[in-house]
C-alpha cells in the first residue's frame, strides 16, 4: 500500500478528490477550483510546473493539463514547432503542444473512466509523475532550439543525451 493510499477513505473515489489527496501528501500547493478541476504546481529540476486536472463527466475523462510559460522569438518559432512533433513521436502517455496566445508549452493526456473501474490513486499520481517527466526531459530540447540556435535532431540529441560518469 502506498502512503497517499493509507489517506483514502472507500467513500471518496471520486477523481480530484485523489488527486487534492495526492497534493497534500506531496506538500504540492494546490486550488480545489471546483468539484471536477484542481489546479497545483509541482516542482521539477527545470522549473515550477502547473498542472491541472479535471473530469469531464459528460466524456467519462479525466483530463490532465501540465503547463509552463514560455515564450521563443517569432524566428524560432518553425524549429520549435518540428522539435515539438519530433518529441511526440518519442513519448506514447500524451503530447506536447504549444498554446500561442497564452505563450505557454502543454503536455495534455486524457484517462478514459469506466464505471466499474474507476481511476486509482496510483493510476492518477503515475499520469501526473508522468506529466512531469516528459516536461523535464523535453524541456532543455525546446529551450536550446528557442534560444541558442540548435537544431531540433541537435537540441533532442544533447537534451536525451545519457551523462556518464560521476561528479
Amino acid at each position: 500500500m502506498s502512503a497517499a493510499e493509507f489517506y483514502i477513505s472507500p467513500e471518496s473515489l471520486h477523481p480530484i478528490d485523489l488527486v487534492e489527496t495526492l497534493a497534500e501528501h506531496h506538500a504540492w500547493d494546490f486550488d480545489r477550483m471546483n468539484e471536477d478541476q484542481i489546479a497545483m504546481a509541482v516542482e521539477g529540476q527545470w522549473r515550477t510546473y502547473s498542472v491541472t486536472l479535471a473530469l469531464d463527466p459528460y466524456d467519462s475523462m479525466l483530463r490532465l493539463v501540465c503547463t509552463f510559460e514560455m515564450d521563443p522569438p517569432e524566428a524560432a518559432m518553425p524549429a520549435l514547432y518540428e522539435t515539438l512533433s519530433r518529441a511526440n513521436d518519442m513519448v506514447w502517455s500524451g503530447a506536447f503542444s504549444f498554446w500561442e496566445s497564452q505563450r505557454l508549452m502543454v503536455w495534455r493526456y486524457g484517462l478514459l473512466l469506466d464505471e466499474d473501474q474507476p481511476a486509482g490513486i496510483n493510476q492518477i499520481e503515475r499520469m501526473i509523475r508522468s506529466a512531469i517527466m516528459a516536461a523535464e526531459r523535453f524541456y532543455p530540447a525546446f529551450q536550446l532550439v528557442a534560444w541558442a540556435d540548435h537544431t531540433p535532431e541537435a537540441a533532442l540529441r544533447m537534451a536525451l543525451a545519457e551523462a556518464v560518469g560521476r561528479a
